[in-house]
């Protein structure tokens, strides 16, 4: 796996060992990448359930202004942690292992919103309550992006804050552009202390 496009392009990226870590393919993340466009340009990111990091660290490689990574993986965390070392970025990013909940609650304390968060939780967990969770006031900033990857076959409910404005296929997986109105304003280019 490796990074697609901007700063850091076509540097490698390790990856969890074990089964319960899913990648988004390079092709894949290069489609959603063109889609948003000049929307990473100094945007906080969040990357929940995040794996290797793979997407927040291509939205800074993009020009993002920040990153939060949230995984309850051991092995996850340690990736990602390597990873963003490797790219010399821990400046600019943070990483909490902890489950999506309480990662969520201790973000929306911290008051900063995210721009754009990318969300790419285990197909066996509903999406449903991790969106409603997001919606609530204290964690998007206004018209910020969630991109939701999911399979096919489970469509969530989205709560009335977030409009789902666009669903691309790639093969068996769905993934669902959403754009939240009702959240409050404000930007930071860095992390506050979580």
């Amino acid at each position: 796996m490796r990074i697609i496009g901007g700063a850091f392009g076509s540097r490698r990226l390790k990856t969890p060992a074990g089964p319960d870590t899913r990648p988004t393919m390079d092709a894949t993340r290069e489609s959603l990448f063109n889609i948003l466009g000049a929307q990473t340009q100094g945007a906080r990111v969040l990357d929940l359930f995040a794996g290797s990091g793979a997407l927040g660290l291509e939205a800074l490689s993009r020009g993002a202004a920040s990153a939060v990574f949230v995984d309850a993986s051991p092995a996850a965390v340690k990736a990602v942690t390597q990873n963003i070392a490797s790219l010399a970025v821990q400046s600019q990013c943070q990483v909490l292992h902890m489950s999506w909940n309480p990662a969520l609650g201790r973000l929306r304390r911290a008051g900063v919103p995210f721009d754009l968060v990318f969300l790419d939780p285990p197909y066996d967990l509903a999406a449903s309550p991790v969106l409603a969770a997001l919606a609530q006031p204290g964690v998007l900033a206004e018209n910020a992006t969630v991109l939701l990857e999911r399979d096919k076959r489970t469509p969530p409910d989205f709560p009335p804050e977030l409009s789902c404005v666009r669903t691309k296929a790639y093969g068996d997986t769905r993934v669902d552009f959403l754009t939240y109105q009702g959240g409050q304003h404000g930007h930071s280019d860095l992390p506050g202390q979580l």
